[in-house]
């Protein structure tokens, strides 16, 4: 798979590094005994995935839907693992995905799919803009 060697992994790294704004919100909640209410997750969710959209849309990254697709798994994978590092801190137990490994798949389906989803809007705003599809690498 060539595009897999032509993504922009810095890129996809650090977007999905970004998207850890939602968990550690949620910890400094938890810790503040506060209560942002229900909204607050979506909305976050909603702010990263217009960033993520916005950063690959608005730019000429090749492959948008692969980057955001690898940068939601990329996220589901930080996600898991500063779980099981925070938990045991916070919560004197492990706790999460790695406590539970059922759990692992579901969590990296679904940020599979939240990054497929924002990867298509950024293909559809690219598009809209112009940018043409990248080439096909061909081999030898």
């Amino acid at each position: 798979m060539n595009n897999f060697n032509t993504l922009q992994w810095p890129l996809i790294i650090g977007l999905g590094a970004l998207a850890l704004i939602r968990p550690l919100v949620r910890i400094v909640e938890h810790q503040l005994g506060a209560d942002l209410g229900a909204a607050a997750p979506v909305i976050i969710t909603l702010i990263i995935s217009a960033i993520w959209i916005a950063v690959v849309g608005l730019s000429k990254t090749h492959y948008p839907v692969l980057t955001l697709l690898f940068t939601g798994l990329t996220y589901a994978v930080l996600s898991i693992i500063l779980s099981g590092i925070l938990s045991p801190i916070i919560d004197g137990r492990l706790d999460g995905p790695l406590a539970n490994p059922i759990a692992i798949v579901p969590v990296l389906l679904i940020n599979a799919l939240w990054g497929l989803a924002a990867g298509g809007l950024a293909l559809l705003i690219q598009r809209l803009r112009g940018v043409k599809a990248a080439e096909t690498i061909e081999g030898p």
